[in-house]
């Protein structure tokens, strides 16, 4: 996972996050973008747009939204923020709701798209990585689990329900 942890630093991790609506959540996770300088503000409402035009498809697991938009001058440079939600929220998809872990990427080209998508599967789809990640208790916590530096998912804090969690992370 070192490529997908490339493209977040601690400045960009929000841990349990007020969020009451997805609306609220997706704008947490772009104003993480926003005041890194990752992107701008449009980027953000694009993010929100793409989901009132397309619907929920950005809820691709149950619990996890990948909150994105297509490549624009409103992105700066490629990055990611996590946000881990106090509460979950409905997004309003029939099998994966309710969210409490919404990943926002702002991507300048689509090549960086897919590779973060590659990536966060595999994060996603392992029960052991997604545990400690919903165990980590601060942003270096999440950075080291994704990079792969910290210790095995067996020797983790007790996992917290992950109906409550929302990352943010954002890139460099």
């Amino acid at each position: 996972m070192a490529g997908l942890a490339g493209l977040l630093n601690a400045d960009c991790v929000a841990l349990d996050v007020p969020a009451a609506t997805w609306e609220e959540a997706v704008l947490a996770a772009g104003e993480l973008l926003e005041r890194a300088g990752i992107a701008g503000p449009a980027y953000t409402g694009s993010m929100i747009d793409n989901v009132e035009t397309n619907g929920p498809y950005i809820v691709v697991a149950p619990g996890f939204a990948f909150a994105h938009a297509r490549p624009s001058p409103a992105v700066h440079h490629t990055g990611m923020s996590w946000v881990r939600l106090e509460q979950p929220v409905a997004f309003g998809h029939q099998t994966n709701d309710p969210v409490s872990l919404v990943v926002a990427l702002a991507a300048t080209d689509d090549g960086a798209h897919a590779k973060a998508m590659a990536e966060l599967a595999k994060v996603v789809g392992s029960k052991d990585t997604r545990t400690a990640l919903d165990a980590a208790t601060r942003p270096e916590e999440v950075l080291a689990i994704l990079r792969g530096t910290a210790a095995a998912p067996h020797t983790a804090a007790p996992a917290r329900s992950t109906s409550n969690l929302i990352l943010t992370v954002c890139g460099n």
